[in-house]
């Protein structure tokens, strides 16, 4: 635990921002798969010099067969500690692609064999901060959850805001917040900065509610056991495939899964860095050879989070990266990859 702390607490902050500096280039250019390609690439090399022996158990992209750092992908240069990580390369490629506010790059690291892991893409959803932690349950009615929070807060539920994402499966749920009487948030794509901002306590969101990714599901986890709050989650089967998968698997869709099912380690941390412009991070801004970001780095056993303003000489990181790296999109391949594709 004292190499995870000494070796690892800032080093993550440098993956997250490589993936931004990368997909940045591509917002609003209309190309979610380059946004993702770009992203991934990045963190995939950025990866190799953190000193850790990772396994890759929450990857990005599978529930779109997008471009991803794959489950069981081996990542870091082989030294201890041994950890499970969960990568999102980019939370919110649609919304880079438009150029739209609030993507950002998130990884997270706990010591081995500790991550849930479930071969389903979706997951519904329940994320409230540290003063509702235990006062919500995922199987009551969502205005009794509100009124649960709303007392924990010491407000009325008409002052909570609600943050869902605007996707049909969840027109009932939103339709009950409403008769509820509580404001809404809904947004496009990201609820990773959305359970960041709700652990918070402090960024004028109070509850998460829906169905959204699995594998983003897991990533809150890891935030929240960093930063207090509390979360349950059920299994969503999207189409008869997922549920012949859970079938298979003897997944119960039923269960209902606690913070402690999701992630069981002590010593979590989490990196994110803002890839567009969002009410928790700072997007990507580009200069000639230069850029600046912002990254906030956070540890469970601590509480503490850590912002990070950095900026960034791509010319250098070009040298440093000996040519492999140009820091600003992608990768570039080996001489021998570039003949085997010319």
């Amino acid at each position: 635990m004292q190499q995870l702390d000494r070796n690892l607490a800032l080093e993550l902050s440098r993956v997250t921002e490589a993936a931004a500096l990368a997909a940045g280039r591509w917002m609003g250019r209309g190309d979610k798969e380059a946004v993702d390609r770009a992203a991934v690439e990045a963190m995939r090399f950025a990866l190799q010099s953190v000193d850790m022996d990772g396994v890759v158990v929450i990857g990005e992209g599978e529930k779109d067969r997008a471009p991803m750092l794959y489950i069981g992908e081996r990542v870091g240069n082989g030294q201890p500690p041994a950890v499970d990580v969960a990568v999102d390369p980019i939370d919110g490629t649609g919304i880079t692609a438009s150029g739209l506010n609030g993507a950002i790059s998130v990884i997270a690291l706990a010591e081995q064999s500790t991550l849930f892991v479930t071969p389903l893409a979706y997951m519904e959803k329940l994320v409230v901060g540290p003063r509702a932690r235990g006062m919500v349950r995922l199987d009551a009615p969502p205005a009794e959850n509100l009124e649960a929070v709303a007392v924990a807060l010491d407000r009325e539920v008409r002052d909570l805001t609600v943050v869902v994402l605007n996707r049909p499966r969840n027109d009932h749920l939103i339709r009950h917040v409403r008769e509820a009487g509580a404001r809404i948030r809904l947004i496009g794509d990201g609820d990773i900065a959305a359970s960041i901002q709700v652990a918070l306590g402090d960024q004028g969101v109070d509850v998460l509610m829906g169905i959204g990714g699995a594998p983003e599901g897991v990533i809150t986890a890891c935030v929240l056991a960093c930063l207090g709050g509390d979360m349950q989650a059920r299994l969503w089967a999207k189409t008869d495939e997922d549920r012949a998968l859970a079938h298979a698997e003897a997944i119960d869709l039923d269960r209902i899964l606690t913070l402690e099912d999701l992630c069981r380690g002590r010593d979590v941390f989490v990196a994110a860095t803002g890839v567009t412009d969002g009410d928790l991070l700072t997007g990507v801004r580009y200069f000639r050879d230069g850029a600046v970001t912002q990254s906030l780095v956070m540890r469970s056993m601590s509480g503490t989070v850590r912002w990070i303003d950095a900026r960034h000489d791509l010319s250098r990181l070009r040298q440093l990266a000996g040519g492999r790296y140009d820091g600003v999109a992608h990768p570039v391949p080996p001489p021998s990859q570039r003949a085997a594709h010319s």
